[in-house]
């Protein structure tokens, strides 16, 4: 089976109106998986870490300049096409606004409202940390 290596931005931000911690969705606007919800982020290029290929992928797909913080998780997922290892990265923004360059659409979601999209699969594998995580820092 093929094999794809990913990283994945868990983006935060604490909302201005609620004070909640909150981490960016983005929705995919092509491919088989159009319209479903993920960690934005994208494929590890050879002799990169997971922490450059992040701050690289927001980059090109959102205008953004991120830190890499930490990685929150590791996720392997078998899709039917491929089996893939997702490196979950906390991030902050450095600069940028998060311009959809390649993404359907984009939302902040906080702990409460995590699973009020339709996540991919394998993003679906983190969610329960990354609730954990926002909720111990609200």
């Amino acid at each position: 089976m093929k094999q794809i290596t990913v990283s994945g931005a868990i983006i935060l931000r604490t909302n201005p109106e609620t004070n909640k911690k909150e981490i960016f969705a983005t929705q995919r606007g092509y491919g088989d998986w159009k319209g479903w919800w993920e960690i934005p982020g994208g494929k590890i290029e050879q002799g990169e870490t997971p922490q450059e290929c992040i701050i690289r992928e927001i980059r090109e797909e959102l205008a953004t300049e991120v830190r890499a913080e930490k990685i929150l998780g590791v996720v392997d997922y078998d899709y039917p096409a491929f089996h893939l290892t997702m490196h979950c990265i906390l991030c902050t923004i450095v600069s940028g606004e998060l311009k959809l360059l390649e993404h359907e659409n984009a939302c902040w979601l906080s702990a409460e409202s995590l699973r009020s999209v339709n996540w991919l699969p394998a993003d679906e594998l983190i969610l329960d940390k990354v609730a954990a995580f926002l909720q111990d820092r609200n």
